[in-house]
């Protein structure tokens, strides 16, 4: 800061250069302040504060790495959701399928008739296999088994976290004739699997050659339905248990992506009221300091009266 007696030269206006020291400081912070302002944030470069600054870069990275895992869940909850509506369709083909034994199975009937309720099941084993080949999402076949091969099981794992460790895992069955009927306990083996039947998937029989199958035979398959449909009452669970861990999933990401947000929010985000304040005060410095710019301009003046 200038002292009394630099007011007496000249050549060098010490007073003027401190103004314009201060000037130029209030007008630095003028242009952050209206920076915030214009942009909404407190940190627009790392030099405003590199801590803060790295910290937020790591908060904004977890975020859009929750983001989008929530969006797979999304994914993840509609293969799933296709899965058991097909699950669904193909329970009801088997309920419909053990009406039809049952009915088979009474003496009333005659070969014929039989004929013809075994002719309706076959169909119905027959929807089973087209289901499950129509049990698609993004080229994938779900019901078919690894490799589309019509046996094992399906394993799609679930990316359900911005961490590599974050996944969820589930294995979907194969879902066709040969994997969900075993025949081998029938006595009089009159209703068999063809096993090459619909390209591999398996095919119902209600013959042995030229022997129809009879009430006892009907009788003894009323019980490999009653396998089938507990087996897929075992697969509707399972698919059901991922599809809660899923929900569970989607609560938690939630809470993160907010949590997460509001911690980068508060280290990078401009607080407005604070900001107007910081404003009114500095344009009151600026005039100040430009008033005082001009009058230290002036101070040089007054050197006339020695010479007066």
């Amino acid at each position: 800061m200038s002292s009394f007696g630099d007011l007496n030269r000249v050549n060098t206006n010490i007073q003027s250069l401190d103004s314009q020291l201060s000037l130029n400081r209030i007008n630095r912070g003028l242009a952050q302040n209206q920076m915030r302002m214009s942009t909404g944030l407190r940190i627009n470069r790392a030099e405003d504060d590199a801590a803060g600054y790295s910290i937020a870069t790591k908060l904004n990275a977890r975020v859009a790495g929750l983001e989008q895992a929530l969006s797979n869940v999304g994914d993840a909850k509609s293969v799933l959701d296709i899965t058991e509506s097909s699950f669904d369709t193909i329970m009801d083909n088997l309920i419909e399928m053990k009406a039809l034994s049952t009915q088979a199975a009474n003496d009333t009937l005659g070969e014929n008739e039989r004929g013809f309720i075994g002719e309706q099941i076959a169909a119905l084993a027959a929807d089973i296999n087209e289901i499950a080949n129509q049990t698609v999402f993004q080229d994938i076949q779900l019901l078919n088994g690894e490799s589309g091969g019509f046996s094992g099981a399906l394993s799609l794992t679930f990316q359900v976290g911005e961490r590599s460790s974050d996944t969820l895992t589930a294995d979907l069955s194969a879902v066709n004739v040969n994997e969900l009927f075993d025949t081998s306990g029938i006595g009089s083996g009159n209703i068999s699997v063809e096993s090459t039947g619909a390209g591999g998937q398996g095919a119902l029989q209600f013959a042995d050659g030229a022997t129809a199958a009879t009430a006892a035979d009907y009788r003894e398959f009323m019980s490999i339905i009653d396998g089938a449909i507990d087996t897929m009452a075992g697969r509707v669970n399972d698919v059901g248990i991922a599809q809660s861990s899923l929900s569970v999933r989607e609560i938690t990401l939630s809470q993160s992506i907010s949590a997460n947000s509001s911690a980068a929010s508060r280290i990078m985000d401009a607080d407005f009221a604070k900001e107007q304040s910081e404003s009114i005060r500095l344009q009151i410095l600026q005039q100040t300091a430009t008033s005082a710019l001009a009058q230290a301009n002036m101070g040089p003046q007054s050197v006339l009266g020695f010479l007066g």
